[in-house]
């Protein structure tokens, strides 16, 4: 994890013990021009690819401002809620 960290050039790690640990992006600039085109480089398989799509519409809402309308923050909201364990 420390080796995509210094690839990426962003990020941190948290919690780091023998099984797992937490790569936290927090900067909006590096999500979009960093994690996402890694990802769509190098895709996500499975169930996880669903929420990586959700995680990229949400992104281009942003991008737009959309998130400081009350209509645009629902809109996250409700693709918020049918990602990971909400996913039907």
């Amino acid at each position: 994890m420390k080796s995509l960290e210094n690839y990426l050039g962003c990020g941190k790690l948290y919690g780091i013990t023998d099984s797992h640990c937490r790569f936290i992006v927090t900067k909006f600039k590096d999500l979009t021009e960093k994690i996402i085109p890694f990802f769509n480089k190098y895709p996500i398989v499975g169930v996880k690819a669903e929420d990586f799509a959700d995680f990229k519409r949400v992104m281009e809402k942003m991008k737009v401002e959309a998130h400081l309308t009350r209509e645009g923050l629902e809109e996250i909201k409700l693709i918020k809620e049918g990602m990971n364990s909400g996913r039907k």
